[in-house]
Parts: C-alpha cells; structure tokens; sequence
C-alpha cells in the first residue's frame, strides 16, 4: 500500500445510518503485532508482556515500517505486551518518533483459556466473541473479561489519544481480537457480519478517521470500505 486512503467513501452498513460529519484530521491506525510462536502454534495468548517476535515477525515489523514510511504519523503507541513494542519499534525508529505504551490497549483477556489451543477452548473462546459482537458484551471469558470490560478501558485509551492529537495520523500496535471488537462498536460502518469475517493479518490494519460524535472505518486490512 503506497498511500492511505484520506477520504473515507461514504459506502457503510445497513445499521450504521447516515455517517457522521468528519470534525478533524485525525486517523487511528490499529495494528495487529506480527507474528509469534504463539499465533504459529494457534495458542490462545493475551496476557502481558507475553512472547516475542518470530523472525517472520520481525520482518513483518520493518515491512510494516517501510509501508507506512511517507506517511503524516504524530504518535506511535503500543500495548503493554512485548511483541506490539517490537512490532512499533522499526515504524518509530522510521519516523524519530518514541514507542509510548498505553495501558488499556492490550489483548482480550481469556483467563482460564490463556494457553490452550484445544477445540474445546478455541470453541468456547468463539462462543463468547460471538455474544460480543451481536451486541451482548456481559458475557465474560472463563476467567477472563467481559466484553463491557474490554471496552471501557480499551475506549479510555482511545479517548486519551484523541484529546492529546487533534490532526495527523496515530498508529497503535495491538492485538487483533481486541481490533475487530472495538471496531465494530465505534465504527459508524462496521456490523457484526465485518467484524466476525475473520482474523485480522499480523501487521494488518483498521484504519479510523475521527467524526462527530465518533469514528468511520476508512480501511479494514488495506481494503477500502
């Protein structure tokens, strides 16, 4: 991707209605960190600081920087998680800018699931997602959070972001669970059909442009919708 998209088409969903009016020049970029041994070995793994990057991932990482290297960014943050700091690092590096790790950005947690890869957790993990994105987030993890948890400390961040950069683009490294749901319920054009489509690349992309009152998706993976 040479350029990304600065106007948002208008194209959304059935649900979202009439897009709000775009009041900044601000964009959010949520990333997803590159690859780790646990995504090769299909781990359920969300606790921090949790792996680092695979070679894969590490190139990845310096792909992503050099996709992105002729864009306007003001501020590059990262999880608390060690493979989305390194996944900021060559991107940073790129454009003189620091790593700043932001609490609340981290992955989904699934506490009793952490670690497993079995069909019965990867089923149960399913289930509940799926209750998240039809719009019951009370439902919790086994022992991990619930997806009104997730939200409001992921949406903390988001806010804190937006009060400290009114204009240019933001990039966040994080995870890609956390990604589809947050996206879905701030996005004005993003349904659950969107959100349940499937797992977002390492190093791919949502891409937000900030509106009034909330926030349109401009890119899902490098797709314009």
């Amino acid at each position: 991707m040479s350029e990304l998209a600065s106007e948002p088409m208008s194209q959304g969903s059935e649900s979202s209605g009439r897009r709000a009016a775009v009041v900044s020049s601000l964009r959010l970029m949520l990333v997803r960190h590159g690859e780790t041994s646990a995504n090769v070995k299909h781990v359920l793994d969300s606790r921090p600081p949790g792996p680092p990057l695979t070679e894969l991932g590490r190139r990845q990482a310096e792909a992503l920087a050099d996709r992105l290297a002729h864009e306007p960014i003001v501020a590059i943050y990262a999880s608390t998680a060690i493979r989305t700091q390194e996944t900021a690092a060559p991107l940073a590096k790129a454009h003189g800018l620091p790593v700043e790790v932001l609490d609340g950005v981290h992955e989904l947690q699934v506490g009793d699931l952490e670690g497993r890869s079995d069909a019965d957790a990867l089923t149960e993990f399913g289930k509940v997602f799926l209750r998240w994105t039809a719009g019951d987030l009370t439902p919790a993890m086994p022992g991990g959070e619930s997806g009104e948890q997730i939200l409001e400390r992921y949406l903390a961040a988001i806010d804190k972001i937006r009060a400290d950069h009114p204009d240019g683009l933001v990039v966040v490294a994080t995870h890609g669970g956390v990604i589809r749901l947050v996206a879905e319920f701030i996005a004005d054009n993003v349904g659950p059909q969107l959100a349940n489509a499937g797992l977002i690349p390492n190093t791919g992309h949502v891409l937000l442009q900030a509106t009034e009152p909330g926030w349109h998706c401009v890119e899902w993976t490098g797709v314009e919708i």
